[in-house]
């Protein structure tokens, strides 16, 4: 089965691939000659992985899913949420983004955050939603190398770890992309099957 992840990340692209079945044949924007930029305009981040999906489904005809996701921090009251891929505005990157957010947090006590991922499933003419959830708080300072985005200071519940510090297998077992691909994934096992 082909089905269209709809981004441009190769790093998010790289992280689902390693956890969908063989069976699954992922295709990315650039495997399918679209090029044009997705307005993300929703203020949600379900909105804004439906408008990515639907996009694709509607001028490309493939079954596709896409994502967003936000980072939201409580005592930012849940900011950078939505717009965390930009928060330190033009041009984005990860570097400023962090440096933005420690310095709103500003040694504030409550590190409190979560991160929250949204996929939008078109299948056959049908459209299905996943959630996944990762509850942590944010560092201090950046801790390790790997991953990407906002891994560096981020620290999920349970653990003395960033992501930044985790192999990408332990990450994806529970990270909040991870609950969500994997909701998704145990959708498509049993579609495949009926």
């Amino acid at each position: 089965m082909k089905l269209v992840f709809a981004t441009n990340n190769l790093n998010k692209l790289k992280e689902v691939q390693e956890m969908l079945p063989d069976s699954i044949e992922l295709l990315s924007l650039k495997d399918i000659n679209c090029f044009e930029d997705i307005e993300e305009t929703a203020t949600t981040l379900e909105g804004n992985a439906k408008i990515k999906a639907n996009h694709i489904t509607n001028h490309y005809n493939y079954n596709c899913f896409a994502d967003d996701t936000g980072l939201e921090v409580e005592a930012l009251q849940g900011e950078p949420g939505v717009y965390s891929a930009r928060y330190a505005g033009e041009p984005a990157n990860a570097e400023n983004n962090m440096t933005k957010l420690l310095k709103n947090l500003n040694q504030n006590t409550n590190r409190k955050a979560q991160f929250r991922t949204s996929i939008c499933l078109n299948l056959n003419g049908e459209q299905f939603l996943f959630n996944g959830i990762c509850e942590g708080n944010i560092l201090l300072d950046k801790k390790g190398e790997k991953g990407f985005g906002y891994d560096p200071i981020f620290q999920p519940k349970g653990y003395q770890q960033s992501f930044a510090e985790m192999s990408s297998e332990a990450k994806n077992k529970i990270s909040h992309r991870g609950l969500a691909i994997q909701k998704l994934v145990e959708f498509l096992k049993t579609s495949l099957i009926d």
